[in-house]
């Protein structure tokens, strides 16, 4: 059970959190992250397996558990945002294959403004919020587009 917990709780984080994969890639901290995580979940596990629950009720409970602090995904979010409000950036960024790399930038880029706004499962669906990432998203794609005309002028 500990090593399916840990593969599932791997595939939620590279499916719904890649800046959280990225940082712990880049620390060399994968397995004892996840080995931590899951190791404080086991209590419940074992609990749920003495009660009678089947394996998938208790990978199911467990999962909550584990990803609990995970959501909402600040990367989905901003994928939506991004998909919705600026179509033209998301067809080129999904396009040149950087969109992924660009909404994990972003993560950090709006870091200060998702905790400001204490972003959580409560509230994502607040409008101030949506309108706040908004304009941080603008002022990003904006500064990547002034980087690239500077390098495309030195080109010519």
């Amino acid at each position: 059970m500990f090593i399916v917990l840990k593969e599932k709780l791997w595939a939620y984080i590279v499916n719904n959190n890649p800046d959280l994969m990225f940082r712990l890639q880049d620390e060399y901290g994968v397995v004892k992250y996840l080995e931590e995580k899951v190791s404080g979940v086991m209590p419940l596990a074992l609990r749920l397996l003495e009660e009678g629950k089947e394996g998938m009720a208790i990978h199911e409970l467990c999962m909550e558990d584990l990803t609990a602090d995970l959501k909402p995904s600040r990367f989905n979010y901003l994928t939506t945002v991004i998909s919705e409000e600026f179509e033209t950036d998301y067809a080129r960024l999904r396009e040149s294959g950087m969109l992924t790399y660009e909404a994990v930038n972003l993560v950090e880029f709006c870091k200060d403004t998702f905790e400001q706004l204490h972003f959580s499962t409560a509230n994502e669906d607040d409008r101030e919020i949506r309108y706040a990432i908004i304009g941080k998203v603008a002022e990003y794609l904006e500064k990547g587009r002034s980087k690239k005309q500077v390098v495309d002028s030195k080109k010519h």
